[in-house]
């Protein structure tokens, strides 16, 4: 996600717009390509949602290993977007497409920037490998054996610098091609390799419940098992790519220098951008650090007796993740597709189009994230159990996965604002936008580390959906001086009608929780994942049939315009 996002995951970039791209798909290609896109994210999706529950059934969501590993297996991540993330997609993806309309279809360009991208990525992983002490101790406040095990980790784990990037420049290769599927669909392998390895892992060295690992206690064995083998997927999921990449057919082979490459026509818009990146990514590694003063007081607390066992910077991540789902899945795609008609009209000065434009996306794009806040809401006891080893954890990451839903819906409008800034490659507003936010985040983050350690973790999810809510405030004040009222009052009438009918859902759903024991410590919920996947799946439908009728009730027509082109489109593939 390229713009201002206060979620705990990095800052990630998507790039200016570039305009007038025969490759991109228009049309009924555009949903083609776009259910495509969407079926491989919500496909990675859901294996992300199977590895996450294998990963806190092998180390805990909070053991004493677990915000160690995931600290150091954030930051190859973090680093590649943060030094190389903006320059690939601000500076190369215009020219890689520039370059596919040339006779010999980008063959010289691509070759050499593959090359060049090779080369650059390869210094940067060595030098980011070789620091990885310095590194680990500047990102988070670890000390004596967690910091250590931590370093052990990150040398395992900062070599996938290398193998994102070589994922992004290929893919944005094959998408200047019109290949689209791939791309997206890379992760499933990559999310398949680390299943396999968890597996192993909890077959041959058991679960944290079980053993309850500990810095003191962790073998060689198991760091290749768990860290070793969630490199090895991402080293797969770039590879992957090279076959279709071969069925281009565009006579790639090493080339050095770069001539031609134009980098200089784009220079000055990049910049810009990798500044945006830099200060995004400078919020996420104060939230890191903040977080991290919670996980090494872990330790301390789970000495106690009994013990007592307090959220770190791994329960902020499975929240962030299972909070961010409607938006990736559902609000992503749709604004994938929308994003051509905003950028179709800035190019043509419509500013009538791209006020409309910007309204029905946001009040569609509500339709899916309302609903998917109030059911992350209603079950986030069931979500957290999915994701932890003891009922006392999943109480744990349902506290998290609560808090951070509440700005799930801003964190989808927010993205979708700025989407219009680069509509028309506008990539100073964003920064401005997003230099507010990280001066307002960095203060939460602030007055978190001020807390009881207990207590950091939560105070810095609220502070996430407190910063969704400003952000949507601060890009809509922007948005309005640059092209006029788009009907924010409008779009606010039907978002009260979403926030109604997401309330009656989740009623219903809160009395089927409490039916199935979500509301006693020994209820039938909290036995084991099984039973919460059991209650997830039939609160799931009703809440969904229950919210379905009450928009129907409200006569909110944007549930058409959202389910219209699906149906259709499966008429006619019926048909």
């Amino acid at each position: 996600m390229s713009d201002t996002n206060t979620a705990s995951t990095p800052l990630q970039d998507a790039g200016p717009p570039v305009r007038d791209d025969p490759s991109a798909p228009r049309g009924g290609s555009t949903v083609r390509a776009s259910a495509v896109m969407a079926a491989g994210t919500l496909v990675s999706r859901i294996l992300g949602l199977v590895r996450v529950a294998l990963l806190a059934t092998a180390i805990g969501a909070s053991g004493q290993v677990s915000d160690l590993f995931t600290s150091a297996n954030n930051l190859p991540n973090f680093l590649y977007l943060m030094l190389a993330g903006g320059v690939f997609n601000a500076v190369l993806v215009p020219q890689i497409i520039r370059a596919s309309k040339q006779p010999d279809r980008g063959s010289d360009f691509v070759s050499r920037l593959l090359t060049l991208a090779a080369a650059a990525l390869l210094v940067l992983t060595v030098l980011a490998t070789l620091a990885a002490p310095l590194v680990v101790g500047v990102t988070t406040r670890f000390t004596e054996e967690n910091l250590a095990l931590t370093t052990v980790f990150a040398f395992w784990c900062l070599p996938q610098i290398f193998f994102y990037g070589i994922y992004a420049v290929v893919g944005q290769i094959l998408n200047a091609n019109g290949s689209f599927g791939p791309y997206m669909w890379a992760p499933v392998v990559n999310n398949l390799v680390s299943i396999a390895f968890l597996v192993v892992f909890i077959a041959l060295m058991g679960t944290e419940q079980a053993e309850q690992h500990s810095p003191e206690t962790w073998t060689t064995e198991q760091t290749v098992l768990l860290a070793g083998g969630t490199t090895l997927g991402i080293v797969i999921q770039a590879l992957v790519l090279f076959i279709p990449l071969k069925r281009l057919n565009l006579g790639l082979r090493p080339k050095f220098g770069i001539r031609g490459t134009g980098l200089g026509r784009t220079g000055k818009l990049a910049s810009v951008t990798i500044v945006t990146m830099l200060i995004g990514n400078g919020l996420y590694l104060v939230n890191l650090n903040v977080a991290t003063i919670a996980s090494d007081a872990r330790p301390r607390f789970l000495g106690q007796d009994p013990p007592v066992q307090i959220p770190g910077f791994t329960n902020l991540e499975f929240g962030a993740m299972v909070y961010q789902l409607p938006h990736s899945v559902i609000a992503l795609s749709l604004a994938t597709v929308m994003f051509n008609q905003l950028a179709s009209a800035h190019a043509d000065g419509d500013l009538k189009t791209v006020r409309a434009t910007l309204s029905q996306g946001l009040r569609v794009i509500g339709v899916a994230t309302v609903f998917g806040a109030a059911a992350l809401l209603t079950f986030a006891g069931p979500l957290g159990m999915l994701f932890s080893e003891s009922p006392e954890s999943a109480a744990i990451n349902g506290v998290i996965i609560a808090i951070l839903a509440v700005g799930a819906p801003f964190l989808s409008a927010n993205f979708f604002l700025n989407r219009v800034f680069y509509a028309s490659e506008d990539v100073r507003t964003p920064l401005r936008i997003q230099v507010i936010l990280s001066v307002v985040g960095v203060g939460f983050a602030l007055v978190a580390s001020t807390f009881d350690p207990r207590l950091i973790v939560p105070v810095l999810a609220i502070a996430y959906s407190l910063g969704n809510v400003i952000a949507v405030a601060v890009s809509h004040a922007f948005l309005t001086r640059k092209i006029g009222s788009y009907g924010a009052g409008h779009v606010f009438d039907v978002h009260v009608r979403l926030t109604l009918a997401g309330i009656v859902a989740a009623l219903v759903g809160t009395v089927l929780c409490w039916a199935f024991g979500g509301y006693s410590a020994d209820g039938f919920l909290w036995q084991s994942k099984l039973n919460a996947l059991v209650v997830l799946a039939i609160g799931g439908v009703v809440m969904f049939s229950v919210y379905l009728a009450m928009l129907k009730l409200l006569r909110v027509t944007e549930l058409t315009e959202l389910t219209g082109p699906l149906l259709a489109k499966f008429r006619r593939s019926r048909a």
